[in-house]
């Protein structure tokens, strides 16, 4: 029997922490044993949750001897982690102890120099925080969960599930993996990662800049074969000036910009229309289907059809935009 132990901490995300007591409690081997023996520990008897307080029985010194121990994700805004905690974790990671994060749990490894030097996640709409906080931290937003061995990190609180199937499988086997998963109402393996699920905002740009008007064209004749040249004429630049001054104000280039603001468009279009995705692919101005296929891939993270499956309104009527 594995142990594994559930870190709770003043403010922390209840499911972060409930989730992955579930999924491994549940976990059963082929003669029907229990798999791990989960324990909830704290740096003290009671931790204030997310919306009620928890009562544990065991405090920092169940993560000795533990196999595994997961970190849970804290409320925006909350206090500085007592030190013990931090140390507590770097002696448990000195001994060998797998340690895994849930959601914005990677802070806390990486307020513990757990993650220097490695490659880490979190929920996207925190990535860009965590890379520059812990600029030592190789930060990869669009996954649904990292494995580094003997440090992981998964992404929004659900990707957890994701990769707590993934450490019984390590563990156990695909068999004892897929029963969890079934208990969980969850797929083994899900298809693509965390960037099907963020919301890809275009680049602001400084309030009163010159380029406002070009942004505007080009959104309302994303369907157009626009090219570089095509927009420098637009904002009455040399080609090499207009790159510049666009990157300069945007922090991308201008046809990363054009595939960015046509894969959002894509993305409502496979949401809210019944266009097939030849049509998709002509109104979001990919020229082609496979060329749409490709590239949209290469952004979400999945492709078109599976985007649509996943995120398709309920009920659809023919949309324009």
């Amino acid at each position: 029997m594995y142990s594994l132990v559930v870190l709770a901490l003043d403010e922390a995300v209840a499911f972060d922490v409930t989730a992955p007591i579930e999924v491994f409690r549940r976990t059963r081997l082929p003669d029907g044993h229990a798999a791990y023996r989960v324990r909830v520990c704290a740096p003290g008897r009671s931790v204030r949750m997310e919306g009620f307080r928890l009562e544990t029985e065991w405090g920092l010194e169940a993560l000795e001897g533990a196999d595994t121990v997961m970190v849970p994700g804290r409320l925006e805004g909350a206090e500085a982690l007592p030190g013990e905690v931090l140390e507590a974790l770097r002696r448990a990671a000195a001994a060998g102890t797998r340690i895994a994060s849930v959601c914005t749990g990677a802070f806390v490894l990486a307020e513990a120099g757990l993650l220097d030097g490695l490659r880490a996640t979190t929920h996207w709409i925190a990535a860009d925080h965590l890379a520059r906080q812990y600029p030592k931290v190789r930060v990869e937003p669009d996954v649904l969960y990292v494995d580094n061995g003997q440090i992981l990190t998964s992404a929004g609180a659900a990707a957890s599930l994701d990769l707590c199937l993934h450490m019984i499988r390590q563990d156990l086997g695909s068999a004892v993996a897929a029963d969890a998963a079934r208990l969980s109402v969850m797929p083994l393996e899900r298809e693509g990662g965390q960037a099907q699920f963020m919301t890809h905002q275009l680049p602001p740009l400084p309030s009163g800049s010159a380029l406002e008007p070009l942004l505007a064209w080009l959104e309302s004749n994303l369907a157009s074969d626009v090219k570089l040249e095509d927009m420098a004429a637009r904002a009455g630049m040399s080609g090499r000036t207009f790159s510049r001054r666009f990157q300069e104000q945007t922090g991308t280039t201008p046809l990363q910009w054009l595939l960015r603001a046509r894969v959002r468009r894509a993305q409502f279009l496979l949401e809210n229309s019944e266009y097939g995705i030849e049509r998709v692919a002509s109104l979001a101005g990919f020229g082609s289907p496979t060329t749409f296929r490709d590239r949209f891939r290469r952004v979400v993270g999945t492709s078109p059809k599976a985007y649509r499956t996943a995120f398709r309104a309920n009920s659809v009527t023919s949309a324009t935009m």
